[in-house]
């Protein structure tokens, strides 16, 4: 149904610092990039190498603001070790810890997820929906 999300960022060289190392962890690759030092509007995109973007992250230059409570974006991972690898890894590139990599049988009996708060304040999630 959808063909791509975008994220505004406060900084594009900080965010690109969590999403280029969050992403790899997944599988995902930068895409694209419009990338002009010192020019507004820049952005980068996400997605499966050789493939277009899914998520896009656009610089404001200006302080971002997420979406309110109950708003996340939930990335595909494709094994448990994935979602723990992107769970790591974005805390290590400056994201906040919101829920470490484990079973959350309330969503079903082998959903397995990460959640963590991205440097502008977007919730995130890694989630395997399969066996270990």
């Amino acid at each position: 149904m959808l063909h791509h999300l975008s994220l505004g960022v406060h900084s594009l060289d900080r965010a690109v610092v969590f999403y280029d190392a969050a992403m790899a962890a997944l599988g995902y690759a930068r895409v694209w990039s419009d990338i002009r030092p010192g020019e507004p509007g820049q952005a980068v995109g996400y997605g499966l190498a050789g493939g277009g973007d899914k998520l896009a992250i656009k610089e404001l230059g200006v302080a971002a603001h997420p979406p309110g409570p109950g708003f996340h974006i939930a990335f595909a991972a494709s094994s448990r070790a994935a979602v723990d690898r992107f769970h790591a890894a974005a805390l290590a590139a400056g994201g906040t810890d919101n829920g470490a990599p484990g079973l959350r049988a309330q969503y079903g009996p082998d959903y397995y997820a990460a959640f963590v708060i991205d440097p502008d304040g977007h919730r995130i999630e890694a989630v395997f929906k399969g066996p270990a």
